[in-house]
């Protein structure tokens, strides 16, 4: 159930990705605080329909499942920021190289195992990730180079624009540890998710506050339908995601990081781009090791 839980988690969060990078605007400071304002208030609303379907969880819920969505709140933060910097065909293999760093937290700290096969699995996925980010770079620094464009250093080589994806990976890696290590011993996933929800839904009131209300910011829902796509997708993603890591998280951590993949393959189609046959490739290499972790989970 892992699996197919993992791949209803990898559709909906490259559909996330998409429309987050859709709705984060260069020239808006306050975007990525939209974006928590939408995103926080779809999980809210996920929160009070499953309580009206009757599904267990107390207010302690939120206390105990903090230090995770602490982490998985501000990776995502730091991730919205840096969609304003860089391209999400960049970003996203980077930010998303989390699921390894979770993998081997979960394997030197907790003890938990993998096969042989499934290490080999967990290297395809890896790799994939990687070589994408690095074929993504090196195409988009050759479309500028032909097109005659000198693009802004902060978009490019500069510190802050690799700062963002790469504090995401380590955060969310630290996060999805976290969530692995809470859900085996002090809570179950029904009332995690919840937790999560309700403490986003929070976050989402303070962004509200500090745009609204203090920064005088107005907000217009027919210009913001990118970022409630994100939220419904991000949603739907992250209940499928905590099922799934409950149930295997060695295993099911970096499968779920190559939506990335999917991310870029969305923004192909939708944005009528071509993929390179190295980039191709990389999917292949990425795709082969899904299967694996599929055939062996």
């Amino acid at each position: 159930m892992w699996f197919i839980l993992s791949l209803i988690a990898i559709l909906f969060w490259s559909g996330s990705d998409l429309f987050s990078k859709m709705g984060s605007e260069p020239d808006d400071k306050y975007s990525h605080w939209k974006m928590i304002m939408a995103v926080g208030t779809i999980m809210g609303i996920h929160a009070v329909i499953e309580l009206c379907r009757g599904a267990q969880f107390q207010i302690s819920d939120i206390l105990t499942y903090l230090p995770v969505s602490f982490l998985y709140i501000l990776a995502m933060i730091l991730g919205y920021v840096g969609l304003r910097y860089v391209v999400l065909s960049v970003s996203t293999p980077i930010c998303n190289s989390s699921g390894a760093v979770a993998a081997l937290l979960c394997f030197f700290i907790l003890k938990e195992t993998m096969s042989g096969l499934q290490f080999f699995a967990v290297a395809l996925v890896c790799i994939g990730i990687f070589f994408l980010s690095v074929f993504e770079k090196k195409q988009e620094d050759a479309e500028r180079r032909q097109a005659g464009i000198v693009p802004d250093r902060k978009y490019t080589h500069s510190f802050i624009a690799i700062f963002f994806p790469i504090f995401y990976c380590i955060i969310d890696g630290l996060g999805t540890f976290a969530d692995a290590l809470v859900l085996d011993r002090y809570i179950s996933e029904g009332p995690a998710n919840i937790a999560y929800e309700f403490t986003f839904l929070m976050m989402a009131v303070f962004a509200f506050i500090y745009v609204v209300i203090i920064k005088k910011q107005k907000i217009k829902l027919s210009a913001e339908k990118p970022k409630i796509l994100a939220g419904v997708f991000e949603t739907a993603g992250q209940f499928a995601y905590i099922f799934a890591l409950g149930d295997n998280a060695i295993v099911a951590a970096p499968l779920i990081s190559s939506y990335c993949i999917f991310s870029l393959v969305w923004a192909r189609i939708i944005l009528k781009e071509k993929l390179s046959w190295k980039q191709y490739l990389v999917i292949a290499i990425a795709a082969v090791g899904i299967v694996i972790l599929g055939m062996e989970g």
